[in-house]
């Protein structure tokens, strides 16, 4: 298999398990706080990425390794789960999941900005296209204005972006992907865990058990074991290329809320969906150059 399709089939897998981030996180937040699912999904993946690394013996990261993933644990341990929290408070999942169909074109630029890569104007056309339908489907949603949901949602697409960037890096440096979401976690166990424990419900016990498996699926697969194949993607495939695939999360966030959340999905954003999967395959045929390290 070739490298750089090596890269986009790691990147959907990644893209197939972060899909269903906010229908979990969802059903999360009727019966937990944001700020618990937030910390409380930070601080049990930090500790079980702590126990792996421990077991496995995995040498300390070096004082700019760590500087590095303190800025990831920002975006990708604070950012995206806090705001993606508040913003399914008030917007549906499928909502959620067309309006960060910008994450790509967002983790695009940022790409351009800090990791030396540079893609070609016909790979910025279809990011720009792609982009485009996202933002038209949002404001046609709202009524030609964007909600407050839609703020917040528009924050995530930001923080995570930075966050693969700078992950990625990390993971070209030499590090394995799983390695750099397990140091990540390990580096916010400081703040995530006494938040965690200061925000958590008085009886977990009166918390419905459907909340507490969304809860554990963010925690799982979304904090930790999606974060395995994404930042291996990204390093093999190229930020820039394997960003792109991360517009079909929104297809498949939207097949997933229909079924977990039981969300009437408009057939405008099957379509929405539909056009992107094609700016996706033109995206991945653009040429994007890197620039020697």
């Amino acid at each position: 298999m070739a490298r750089e399709n090596l890269g986009l089939l790691l990147g959907f897998v990644g893209v197939c398990i972060f899909a269903g981030t906010l229908p979990f996180t969802h059903i999360a937040v009727e019966h937990l706080s944001p700020l618990f699912v937030t910390a409380g999904r930070a601080a049990l993946a930090g500790l079980l990425a702590l126990a792996t690394l421990l077991i496995l013996r995995k040498p300390w990261p070096s004082l700019r390794q760590a500087g590095a993933m303190a800025l990831a644990a920002s975006c990708l341990v604070g950012g995206f789960p806090g705001f993606t929290a508040l913003a399914m408070q008030s917007v549906p999942a499928s909502h959620g999941g067309v309006v960060l169909g910008i994450l790509p074109l967002a983790t695009s630029a940022i790409s351009t900005l800090i990791a030396g890569e540079r893609p070609s104007p016909a790979f910025w056309l279809a990011a720009l296209a792609g982009a485009g339908l996202v933002i038209g489907f949002t404001l046609h949603e709202g009524g030609g204005s964007l909600g407050q949901g839609d703020i917040f949602l528009l924050a995530a697409a930001l923080a995570s972006a930075l966050g693969y960037v700078v992950s990625g890096k990390l993971v070209r440096s030499g590090l394995a992907g799983w390695e750099v979401i397990s140091w990540v976690l390990v580096v916010a166990l400081p703040v995530t865990v006494p938040v965690a424990l200061w925000s958590m419900p008085e009886d977990p016990t009166r918390i419905p058990a459907w909340s507490w498996i969304g809860f554990a699926y963010v925690t799982l697969m979304s904090q930790y074991l999606g974060f395995f194949a994404w930042n291996a993607g990204l390093a093999i495939g190229g930020i820039a290329h394997v960003s792109q695939v991360q517009l079909l999360q929104t297809f498949v966030t939207l097949l997933i809320a229909s079924v977990l959340n039981r969300e009437p999905i408009a057939l405008s954003a099957w379509f929405v969906a539909a056009a992107v999967f094609v700016l996706v395959i033109a995206a991945g045929r653009a040429k994007v150059r890197r620039d020697k390290a």
